[in-house]
C-alpha cells in the first residue's frame, strides 16, 4: 500500500479546534464500543476503546489523543459501566501509551503506513501489558488482549490506516 504524507497537527489546548476533535473522537470512542458491546465478548475481541485515540493522536497530536485517551474510558466506564472500574487503570495506561506513541510516530516519519501503525499498535500493547501485569498481579489476565484481542488489533491497524489517510485526503 501507498504511504502518504502526513499534515500533522500538534494543536494547542487554547485553540478551540483541539477540544472540537477531541469531542468527536470521544464521541467516536463511546458510539464504538456501545456497537461492538452488542455482540458476546465483543470489547474484550475488537478493543473498540483505542481506535479513536489512534486516530486523533496520529492525526491531530498529543493534545487531542491525550484528551481523547483520558476522558473516553472515563465518560465511558461513568456512562454505561463499561469498562468496568476495576479495568479502568489499565485501559487508560494503554490508552495514554497508545497516544503517545502515535503522535512520536506520526510527528518523526510525518506518514501514516500499515507498518508504522503496527509499531504503535504493538507498542502500546506490550507496555501497556506489562502495566497491567503489574497492577493485577496476573500475566494470563494481563495478556487478555493478545489472547482475544487480536482482531481488535487489526481492527485499529487496517480501520486506523484508512481513517487517518481519509482526513488527509479531506485536508481536515
Amino acid at each position: 500500500m501507498q504511504t502518504k504524507s502526513v499534515n500533522f497537527y500538534s494543536l494547542r489546548y487554547s485553540d478551540v479546534r483541539t477540544y472540537l476533535f477531541a469531542a468527536a473522537f470521544i464521541a467516536g470512542n463511546m458510539v464504538l464500543p456501545q456497537l461492538f458491546h452488542l455482540v458476546p465478548n465483543g470489547g474484550i475481541i475488537w478493543l473498540p476503546i483505542y481506535f479513536f485515540t489512534l486516530v486523533g493522536a496520529y492525526k491531530y497530536g498529543w493534545r487531542v489523543g491525550l484528551l481523547t485517551a483520558v476522558l473516553s474510558p472515563l465518560a465511558n466506564s461513568l456512562l454505561f459501566g463499561m469498562p468496568a472500574m476495576g479495568s479502568l487503570p489499565a485501559i487508560l495506561i494503554k490508552s495514554v501509551l497508545l497516544a503517545t506513541a502515535a503522535w512520536i510516530a506520526a510527528g518523526r516519519f510525518r506518514k501514516a503506513s500499515l507498518p508504522l501503525l503496527a509499531a504503535v499498535i504493538l507498542f502500546y500493547q506490550c507496555f501497556g501489558t506489562l502495566a497491567e501485569w503489574a497492577l493485577c498481579g496476573s500475566l494470563y489476565d494481563a495478556l487478555q488482549d493478545f489472547r482475544m484481542g487480536i482482531p481488535g488489533m487489526l481492527l485499529q491497524l487496517v480501520g486506523g490506516y484508512f481513517f487517518i489517510n481519509l482526513l488527509i485526503r479531506k485536508q481536515l
